[in-house]
């Protein structure tokens, strides 16, 4: 199965224009899933629906994945924000025995001079083998701002597939903070299309794999209106036989006069096994314009290393204080104490 590939075709030596994976068990019949709970500082202000809009994505992680979540979906979400001042809003999907496989399909409307933020969860049970497909849409509105913080703690058992795409209108601005951890295979399609003039979007993703983990994101952002602006901010550390492929895409389409577009991505390697490729990409179909991007990996440095053990401190838990100082600078967008000491403690369980 090849999924996840890249808008633009890169030499093959590469291997990273798309992913092929083999022995994925896709579920044939889809149980309900019974596993879900929403709370929200003001339910009144957030009106949430079952029936969603069709799905006519422009990329995802591929059209099977994309079938599958229209067809066969057991978790259907529409929300519509209403409030001009910022609440929070949790939707949490567990998996268990009863609830081994999640088709969701979350649709979020963010409407004019609103503000929300959103924490979508997903965790599952250690022994399970679980399997997740999602198609995450988000609308925002003229002068909405919006914010969504995805967290992926399921297990390493486990598959994950997800499509994010979202549409930003004139002066809106979305902000995602995404923190990857979980899954056997753990595929992920992002999309923006900034549309209207002055619109923002802020992606920071930090992923941390180990064992035989393989991470795959392809991020892609097209600016359209004048004066957008995207900002791509990716942390991650790889232990074990971890793999991951990083594909950051910034298209400067034609009438994006004064856009800026730049993308950071940086991978720490805590083992001798564990593999990085990367592909930051600028297209450009525009005039005055600016557009930057990076991308490094290596080897914690030994002086960093030496510093910190010269103080008492054990190798293991001065890599951890490393990898949680790279990590912190995304973690701050995370309001809620609670889910930020869940996020930190994972930290720590991943890295024994």
């Amino acid at each position: 199965m090849i999924i996840n590939e890249t808008p633009v075709r890169t030499s093959k030596n590469f291997n990273i224009n798309n992913i092929k994976l083999e022995n994925v068990n896709i579920p044939e019949e889809i149980p309900k899933f019974k596993n879900t709970k929403i709370t929200s500082d003001d339910i009144s202000k957030i009106s949430i629906k079952e029936h969603v809009d069709d799905i006519n994505l422009v990329y995802g992680v591929n059209q099977f994945f994309t079938n599958q979540v229209i067809t066969s979906s057991n978790e259907k979400l529409n929300l519509e924000v209403n409030s001009k001042e910022n609440m929070e809003t949790k939707i949490d999907f567990k998996f268990d025995k009863e609830n081994p496989i999640l088709l969701d399909d979350i649709q979020i409307t963010a409407n004019e001079n609103t503000k929300s933020t959103f924490i979508i969860k997903y965790t599952s049970e250690e022994k399970i083998e679980a399997y997740h497909n999602a198609v995450i849409r988000v609308n925002a509105k003229q002068n909405s701002e919006i914010n969504i913080i995805l967290v992926n703690l399921i297990n390493n058992l486990s598959n994950n597939f997800i499509s994010i795409e979202n549409y930003i209108e004139e002066n809106a601005k979305v902000n995602y903070t995404i923190i990857d951890f979980g899954g056997k295979n753990n595929i992920t399609n992002y999309y923006s299309n900034l549309i209207g003039n002055k619109a923002q979007n802020f992606l920071n993703t930090i992923y941390l794999g180990k064992e035989n983990q393989l991470f795959d994101l392809n991020y892609i952002g097209e600016l359209r209106g004048k004066h957008t602006d995207i900002n791509i901010e990716v942390q991650g550390a790889l232990k074990d036989n971890a793999k991951k492929h990083f594909k950051g895409t910034i298209d400067f389409k034609k009438g994006c006069k004064k856009a800026t577009g730049n993308e950071n991505e940086n991978c720490m390697l805590l083992s001798d096994t564990a593999k990085s490729l990367a592909l930051p990409m600028l297209l450009c179909s525009e005039e005055d314009v600016e557009g930057n991007h990076s991308s490094s990996a290596g080897k914690i440095e030994d002086k960093e290393l030496f510093y910190i053990i010269s103080r008492g401190i054990e190798l293991k838990e001065a890599m951890k204080l490393i990898v949680k100082a790279k990590f912190n600078k995304i973690l701050e967008n995370i309001k809620n104490e609670e889910l930020k000491s869940e996020i930190i403690n994972q930290i720590d369980i991943r890295l024994n």
